[in-house]
């Protein structure tokens, strides 16, 4: 799409929107879908495939979303229950499509709200965002020191998004050059049987 397409399309929209308020008509937001590792830059690569492999862990219904149900058997098991009105409230807090359910975007909105400080720590989210941050009672000073320089470093990387693919892709051609060798080692040891 052009940039002269997506401004008019833009402004488009914007006009409907406000043609259908000015009429006393209730509208539905829309959500554009984005990359999710370019829209969390505050996070590693890393960071958002673990925060993946636990959303993924508590979404037992494999249909991309923890519904109040699946929110509250991940809470039970990371030790800090709620009830059921806390529940609605956590997902309440994070829910930017209003459908009752946290996506795995909305899951990173917790992430990034605690970062920033807007969370309230006695709230549900913020003892889900605390219970998967470090504890110092258990990896010891030294490894809170460990811990906090390796998120100091990770801040002062401006391309880290960049160096993680550069290394994936390092691997991958690795390994292809690998897998196109043992081939090639193969074909050589069975042209002495033919």
């Amino acid at each position: 799409m052009s940039a002269d397409a997506e401004l008019s399309s833009i402004l488009n929209r914007r006009q409907q929107i406000n043609e259908a308020l000015d009429n006393g008509q209730a509208v539905k937001p829309t959500f554009k879908v984005v990359n999710i590792y370019t829209e969390f830059h505050e996070f590693s690569r890393k960071e958002i495939k673990d925060y993946q492999a636990t959303f993924s862990k508590y979404d037992v219904g494999n249909d991309g979303y923890l519904d109040l149900a699946e929110l509250k058997i991940m809470m039970e098991k990371l030790g800090a229950p709620q009830t059921h009105l806390g529940l609605k409230g956590m997902i309440a807090e994070v829910d930017e499509d209003k459908d009752g359910k946290i996506s795995f975007r909305e899951f990173l909105l917790i992430y990034r709200k605690a970062r920033a400080g807007e969370l309230v720590s006695d709230s549900g989210l913020g003892q889900l965002a605390r219970l998967t941050e470090i504890n110092v009672d258990e990896v010891g000073v030294g490894g809170a020191k460990s811990f906090f320089e390796a998120k100091i470093e990770q801040q002062l990387r401006t391309n880290k998004f960049h160096d993680e693919i550069r290394q994936e892709q390092e691997e991958r051609r690795r390994m292809e050059e690998e897998r196109v060798l043992r081939r090639q080692q193969f074909q050589q040891r069975a042209a002495v049987f033919q």
